[in-house]
């Protein structure tokens, strides 16, 4: 954006990733929904395309906002006009150094994950974002222990309602021929030759767009599908190696086959974990997916940045932080604007996509000394995703986030079909989940947006014998 912008000026890329991300194949499903998919591309593609961008391979070392100067790990300093920091976020790792803990947010760790699951027999799954249920869904062959904080699975974008719509899907036994996904290969050039330590989480990839687990071969060491066995409520209190253990004499459980029976495990794992809860389970690693903290390390020195109360740097409404000539943008930022009713930040691609694009129109605005209002993207938060094979939607406050108790849900569910959710205050929708082929985001979304009053419609309108559609089309 940047690069078409100013022609003329040079741009820096200084990335200490080997390749860069493009999205590809984007597509405007409706006025809020994006549906696109993120492809590693040597960075050469992009300085060939724009001949004034020049990508610097090196992590950054400092910044010296006062100097308006960087110098990277290479050695090289570099002055800058305007900057903007899109360092994104890091794993937020139960146990920092273990090296039984495996954290997953890029290409290099889900590639190191899949090679140690090779060899697995047992995991445990930490987590209960986006990353954790997809892993889980995608594992076949290797028993998961799947540990959760709350009372059902995938809070951060469903209830508990959806949780039991999805459940029956992973112990369902998947389908031989699954369903083709146009996304995401993930390939690291050259990364296959060196052998990488088990967690090398240490070191920042980029970030896993949707669809991350295609192409990889999420196979364990077990001649069966699906078998996940959930522990909700609880988290992980200590991690144990084996000798730890062994020292303990303590018990450790098999893997349970009716919550009734649990026996004493008779196998020694190499790693060992212990939940609030009490319960102990062996296992051959430990997947850490606890979701992300901004990485904001690299900038704060020397350097008098505001941050959220979420450690993001804080920007205003044009993307700014609060040191001159400097904006950020993705989720190394926390938006501290006075948000719209029906939106807040979420580090997701989508919104990373969408803060990156703005936040160059912004820079540029500010050089040519123009005004621009807050982006359309901003109005109303939407989100499509895949999860357990079915579509999934999320629009505006979808769990009632802020909403207090001054909310009503309205529910329609076909088991194994389809799963639709409102979220309604004072007769106006504020939210909806849907899973499965609902067709009802676009009119939805028009209705989150209009604030239309529904009230006169009742329980009918969620009626699957009426259209909505023809209602407010």
């Amino acid at each position: 954006k940047l690069a078409m912008e100013f022609p003329s000026e040079d741009i820096f890329l200084v990335t200490a990733s080997p390749v860069i991300k493009a999205v590809t194949n984007f597509k405007q499903v409706s006025k809020a929904l994006e549906e696109f998919d993120v492809e590693e591309q040597p960075s050469s593609l992009l300085e060939k395309r724009y001949p004034n961008i020049k990508v610097i391979h090196s992590g950054v070392k400092q910044l010296k906002s006062v100097e308006h100067k960087i110098f990277t790990e290479d050695g090289k300093e570099y002055v800058y006009e305007k900057l903007c920091l899109c360092a994104g976020a890091r794993p937020k790792l139960i146990f920092e150094g273990n090296p039984y803990v495996l954290g997953i947010r890029d290409t290099d760790s889900a590639q190191a994950f899949q090679k140690n699951l090779a060899q697995a027999a047992r995991i445990v799954v930490v987590g209960n974002g986006g990353i954790a249920l997809e892993l889980v869904y995608e594992i076949q062959g290797c028993e998961v222990i799947w540990a959760i904080k709350d009372k059902a699975i995938g809070n951060t974008f469903f209830d508990a309602g959806a949780a039991e719509f999805l459940i029956p899907k992973l112990t369902a036994e998947k389908q031989e021929t699954p369903i083709e996904c146009k996304r995401t290969k993930y390939t690291m050039e050259g990364s296959e030759e060196k052998d990488r330590p088990i967690a090398a989480s240490d070191k920042l990839g980029s970030a896993l767009g949707p669809d991350w687990h295609e192409g990889l071969d999420l196979k364990g060491t077990k001649e069966f599908s699906h078998k996940v066995h959930i522990e909700i409520l609880c988290e992980v209190k200590k991690i144990h190696l084996q000798q730890e253990f062994i020292q303990l004499q303590r018990t450790s459980l098999t893997f349970p086959k009716e919550e009734k029976n649990v026996e004493p495990d008779e196998v020694l794992w190499p790693v060992y974990v212990e939940l609030t809860n009490g319960k102990i389970y062996g296992c051959d690693f430990i997947v850490s997916a606890t979701g992300v903290v901004p990485n904001v390390k690299p900038f704060l020195d020397g350097n008098n940045f505001a941050l959220g109360e979420d450690g993001g740097l804080k920007v205003d409404k044009h993307m700014h932080t609060s040191v001159p000539d400097i904006y950020a943008a993705g989720d190394i930022c926390t938006a501290s604007w006075e948000p719209s009713p029906v939106w807040h930040q979420m580090r997701l691609w989508t919104q990373a996509r969408q803060m990156g694009w703005y936040a160059a129109k912004c820079m540029a605005a500010d050089t040519l000394g123009e005004f621009i209002d807050l982006d359309f993207s901003f109005e109303l938060f939407a989100h499509v995703t895949k999860f357990f094979n079915y579509k999934v939607v999320v629009l505006g406050k979808y769990n009632a986030q802020g909403l207090g108790l001054d909310h009503e849900l309205m529910l329609r569910c076909t088991k194994g079909q389809e799963y639709v959710k409102v979220v309604m205050q004072n007769g106006r929708m504020m939210g909806a989940v849907l899973i499965g082929e609902t067709d009802l985001e676009e009119t939805f979304e028009n209705l989150i947006l209009n604030q239309m009053d529904l009230s006169t419609y009742g329980e009918d309108f969620l009626n699957p014998d009426i259209d909505i559609e023809d209602y407010f089309d």
